[in-house]
């Protein structure tokens, strides 16, 4: 079949797909083939920061997704975003020090220092991979079906779920800071030292993250472009713009929004696992409301209900952070929120929305031009 003539979802989704798989390629040759003093040369830490904002990218996909298609402006996604997190980094903190007489890890350095004995049973068997991995997408998939199946039930919708959701990660973010929860209270998760085994402070540890970082983003963005280009995104849509009529003409809504919601929730939960090994720590600042508050405006930057925008908007405002908090740290909440003024007034789409509306306009003009010769 012609490219051209293939549906317009899946020609999005095969061009970002193959830029986003030139960048990772390009990235791997600069900071593996060049030598560090070429200028060309991209250094470790610039490829841990280059993985962050692939995470970040992933987590605006998973709210855009809910957000954009389901018209649910969850607040509280940087707590399935935590949620994956914590469980990678439980599983990183199993994997430092000696291990003892079974076999076992030594307990983390906060218990040692609050006198603890023993590890608490929801520590269990995340000395193992395969099984922390699971939790990654089951702790905040199980929230998300939890919260969602009493939430959509009882047809919360609108600006009452959305504070609901904001409720939700602050009473985490509270329970979290407690030294008596087992999660290294304030303080978080940090210090690691491996990663399957690998250093992860290693290059070529960093530059595997990274690629997996990568991956993810693919694999969510497809996930996400298929779920939209499917019968079951169009009843997305309908119930969005209007959830009575659908309602009306026989659909459960509610099934909708909970397999969407816990799809999304497992998306962000996956982007926090991936976080935590690149920058080190977890703690419980990512449940903050202001977080997941922050990653609306990655979305509405980008523009809503098109995927792609949200993943310009998320690199872009944390290219922007890295710039801003360096050069003027307490000026960058004045130009986030100064950010989020204009792309509301000014910009409603978001860039997506402006970028379609020039590609709109350059065939309307050759149109003309067409049709005047």
């Amino acid at each position: 079949m012609n490219w051209f003539l293939k549906p317009a979802t899946e020609r999005s989704t095969q061009c970002f797909v193959g830029v986003l798989i030139v960048a990772l390629a390009v990235v791997c040759v600069l900071n593996l083939a060049l030598p560090a003093a070429n200028p060309l040369h991209v250094s470790t830490y610039t490829v841990a920061l280059l993985g962050k904002y692939l995470c970040y990218a992933l987590l605006a996909v998973a709210v855009d997704l809910v957000w954009g298609y389901l018209g649910i402006l969850s607040l509280g996604h940087g707590a399935f975003f935590a949620l994956g997190g914590y469980a990678m980094g439980m599983y990183l903190m199993r994997q430092i020090g000696d291990r003892g007489v079974y076999g076992d890890p030594v307990l983390p350095d906060f218990m040692v220092f609050l006198n603890w004995d023993h590890l608490p049973w929801y520590w269990q068997g995340f000395d193992m991979a395969g099984f922390a991995f699971l939790m990654v997408l089951l702790a905040p998939g199980l929230l998300a079906l939890v919260f969602g199946f009493l939430a959509f039930r009882s047809r919360v919708t609108g600006v009452y779920l959305s504070i609901i959701t904001q409720a939700l990660t602050f009473a985490l973010m509270l329970a979290f800071f407690r030294n008596e929860m087992g999660f290294g209270g304030n303080n978080g998760l940090t210090d690691f030292k491996e990663l399957l085994g690998f250093p992860i402070s290693a290059d070529g540890t960093r530059l595997g993250l990274f690629l997996a970082s990568g991956v993810a983003l693919g694999l969510g963005y497809w996930l996400c472009r298929a779920i939209v280009a499917s019968k079951l995104g169009r009843v997305c849509v309908a119930s969005r713009d209007a959830e009575a009529r659908v309602r009306f003409i026989g659909y459960r809504v509610e099934r909708v929004q909970l397999f969407v919601f816990v799809v999304s929730a497992m998306l962000a939960g996956v982007a926090g696992a991936l976080y935590v090994p690149q920058v080190g720590i977890i703690n419980p600042s990512q449940f903050s409301p202001l977080f997941s508050i922050e990653i609306v405006v990655w979305v509405a930057l980008g523009g809503r209900a098109t995927l792609y925008g949200a993943v310009i908007g998320a690199i872009l405002v944390n290219y922007a952070k890295t710039v801003f908090t360096g050069v003027m740290p307490d000026a960058w909440l004045f130009a986030l929120g100064g950010l989020f003024v204009v792309c509301t007034v000014l910009l409603p789409r978001g860039l997506a929305g402006l970028m379609q509306w020039r590609r709109n306009a350059s065939r309307h003009d050759e149109r003309t031009t067409e049709a005047t010769a």
